[in-house]
């Protein structure tokens, strides 16, 4: 469904925007420093990314699991019509403000396709497709106007949504759910945890032991999994959960993972 409504990342139609308009700071994820504007030293003249295949050999892990969720394509052939940033700097200022904009309201859109998909969020159906259409609109607004979206305000609604649906899908789970929304849990050691319909919203989970843990139907939205140990772990069913979240996580053939997101290739 993402596919369809052109959430997914389609880098071919880009003019490489996340190896530009945003910076990076020289830590495990990225072997250099970065400022925003600054074309990443592995970008090529075409927009493609000259150690594509490396990354990760090459010290840009960050890369690997970065998702723009087809705010690139969006910015370089819908809102900028083809122009890319390389042809002056006024038409550079502005795809570099817009894009992060852009970025932020896919990820939305994301979330909001995600819960219309889920049959137990049946009751918040006509609004999430009210809010995935409002949200879609601004999408489609011109470079000026999308610089000026107010988007923790955007976010806070469709947040309000959201929430709700976590609410149904976490009620299909009998009995007292885990409430760790926000917490502190890196390297926590979880390992065969029931964790069925736990609300880990925010969680930090980095490095944490989560070894053949159940995560069937957790709200995993914004947790940060990073080098997270998810062997045998299942998140059959768990929502909001992203690619990007399983591309900076460890797992095995053993790992059930929601939804058609698949399993890593690095697993």
């Amino acid at each position: 469904m993402s596919e369809r409504r052109g959430l997914a990342a389609d880098c071919a139609n880009c003019f490489g925007l996340c190896c530009v308009a945003l910076p990076f700071a020289k830590s495990a994820d990225f072997a250099v420093d970065k400022e925003a504007g600054e074309p990443c030293r592995n970008l090529l003249a075409d927009f493609r990314c000259g150690i594509h295949a490396d990354l990760r050999q090459q010290g840009f892990q960050g890369c690997t699991v970065f998702d723009c969720f087809g705010a690139g394509q969006k910015v370089s052939q819908g809102t900028f019509g083809g122009r890319d940033w390389r042809r002056g700097p006024d038409v550079a200022r502005q795809m570099f403000r817009v894009f992060p904009v852009m970025r932020q309201l896919h990820e939305l859109l994301y979330y909001l396709d995600q819960a219309l998909a889920l049959p137990s969020a049946e009751p918040v159906h006509e609004d999430l497709r009210g809010a995935l259409d409002d949200v879609a609109r601004l999408t489609d607004a011109g470079p000026a106007e999308l610089a000026d979206v107010d988007v923790p305000a955007v976010r806070e609604k469709v947040n309000v949504l959201l929430l709700r649906v976590s609410e149904l899908v976490r009620a299909s789970v009998p009995g007292r759910k885990r409430n760790h929304r926000g917490a502190d849990l890196i390297g926590a050691k979880l390992k065969g945890a029931d964790l069925r319909g736990a609300d880990l919203r925010g969680a930090y989970l980095i490095a944490a032991d989560l070894r053949g843990a159940d995560l069937r139907a957790a709200d995993l939205i914004g947790a940060d999994l990073r080098d997270a140990d998810l062997r045998g772990a299942d998140l059959t069913g768990s929502v909001f959960v992203t690619r990007s979240q399983l591309d900076s996580a460890r797992g095995d053939a053993a790992t059930r993972t929601p939804g058609a997101l698949g399993r890593p290739a690095h697993w």
